[in-house]
């Protein structure tokens, strides 16, 4: 008995240090990879206090939407549960099987970009943000029930503009790619300077 206990210690500690890496696993993500059952690990969860996957998310959410300028919560494509304005946010967007090509059954590319265009706005952190230009690049179909995360880092930023890298994943596989040239200027109001090319 006592061995078991300690097995049961050390997978509960195990879970805690997994779940802060990947706060967005699921129950069944984490079955599988603990190879226990699911409500073994949810009673795990419980005595953790950890809450469910989308308790979670909402929690993050709530604090990364506080962060957020220049886009609006309603031109968000997606969840928004991490956010570091002029460094990086993160994305979920579960698939509905409105957002499908019927008969075939995948996603709608508008989605997957609108989501990694509106999180490369957000993550750009400035009040005014527009889109210079955009390089995409879809890697797989993605299907109805899954969930994409996509992560934004801005890699280069140069007086008003910055470069954006997105990729968006289904369990850790790359489905999108996008780079995104965001200008953020000051002052558009009253300012003298040519709208740029877009």
């Amino acid at each position: 008995m006592v061995r078991r206990k300690g097995n049961k210690e050390e997978r509960q500690e195990a879970l805690r240090r997994y779940l802060r890496n990947n706060p967005f696993a699921t129950d069944e993500e984490l079955a599988e990879k603990f190879k226990v059952s699911i409500p073994t690990i949810r009673l795990d969860r419980l005595a953790l206090g950890i809450p469910e996957v989308r308790e979670r998310i909402m929690a993050m959410a709530r604090e990364a939407r506080s962060r957020m300028r220049g886009v609006t919560a309603e031109e968000l494509v997606g969840d928004l549960v991490e956010l570091q304005p002029g460094i990086m946010g993160i994305s979920i967007l579960e698939v509905t099987p409105q957002m499908l090509v019927q008969p075939a059954g995948v996603a709608r590319g508008h989605y997957l970009f609108a989501q990694a265009h509106s999180l490369a706005l957000a993550t750009a952190g400035a009040e005014v943000v527009l889109t210079s230009s955009a390089r995409v690049r879809y890697r797989r179909p993605v299907y109805a029930g899954e969930r994409v995360i996509a992560r934004a880092m801005v890699k280069v930023k140069k007086d008003s503009t910055c470069l954006v890298s997105v990729h968006s994943r289904v369990n850790g596989e790359i489905v999108f790619k996008g780079q995104f040239i965001i200008i953020t200027p000051e002052n558009i109001k009253g300012s003298q300077r040519e709208a740029p090319t877009i």
